[in-house]
Parts: structure tokens; C-alpha cells; sequence
């Protein structure tokens, strides 16, 4: 699956960070859903660094983002909207990341998401690998880049 031609990825802007959050709630399996976990300033330091993409369509409307975190090699995020899930978005903003952490020198990708989920799945499907457990009870998964 790939994304629309009318689906366009860019960069996300400060303007974008509700839309951002709103997706992030929206997610079924997200145990983030309380805002206080996440604020608003979180997204800022991965709007600053280049490295928060999102998808939107030619209306405007964002079906979903991603960010990596340069300063550790590490996916801080990916989030897709439930109903435009099935699309290869997911793909698309992962490409990107991959991309942004390539250029800033990384060899491998870490992230950390709740075991068993779709998200640990969907990434299993996408070439990362189990590669332990958080002190939080979250699965890690590493990619090489």
C-alpha cells in the first residue's frame, strides 16, 4: 500500500502541534491518551531539530507524523490516525525518520512501545528487532540503519 497522490508529507510547524496531539489521542492502543504525559513543549525540540514529519491531505486535514530524535538515534514517535491506517502512511513517515537519522550519523534505530500491540507488529513487519524490555514494561526494538 502506498499513500494517496493527494497525500503530501512535510515538515511539521509549531501551527501543527494540536493537530498532532489530536492524533495522538485518537490512537486506540496509545497509553499516552492523558495530555498532561505528553504537552505541547514535547513536540518542540523535534520541530527545532528538522526530524517531525507529518502527512496530510491536499485539504489539510493530518492523517498522521513521526519524529526521530537525533541526539539518541531513536524514534520518538508514529502515529496514524484510525482512520487512515492501511494506507503505507506509517511507512512513508518511517522512511523519513530512517532518512533523518542516516544523515545525522546514526548506525541503528531504537524505540519502545507496548509489547504485543499492533504498533510492536507493525515494526516487526518493517525490519526492527526485539531487543529487550524498558524499566517501564515497554518491548525495544532496533533496526540498523
Amino acid at each position: 500500500m502506498t499513500t494517496s497522490p493527494a497525500d503530501h508529507i512535510r515538515l511539521a510547524t509549531k501551527s501543527d502541534i494540536p493537530n498532532l496531539m489530536q492524533i495522538r489521542l485518537s490512537v486506540r492502543e496509545n497509553i499516552l491518551s492523558n495530555p498532561a504525559k505528553v504537552p505541547e513543549s514535547a513536540y518542540d525540540p523535534f520541530i527545532e531539530q528538522g526530524s517531525l514529519w507529518l502527512c496530510e491531505q491536499v485539504t489539510g486535514k493530518c492523517l498522521g507524523f513521526a519524529a526521530a530524535d537525533l541526539r539518541d538515534g531513536s524514534i520518538w514517535a508514529l502515529f496514524i490516525s484510525p482512520e487512515a491506517e492501511g494506507r503505507g502512511i506509517g511507512q512513508s513517515l518511517m522512511a523519513q525518520m530512517i532518512g533523518d537519522l542516516r544523515r545525522a550519523g546514526w548506525q541503528q534505530a531504537t524505540l519502545s512501545t507496548q509489547p504485543e500491540s499492533r504498533a510492536a507488529a507493525f515494526y516487526q513487519r518493517n525490519g526492527w528487532v526485539a531487543g529487550g524490555m524498558t524499566g517501564g514494561g515497554e518491548q525495544i526494538f532496533i533496526r540498523p540503519l
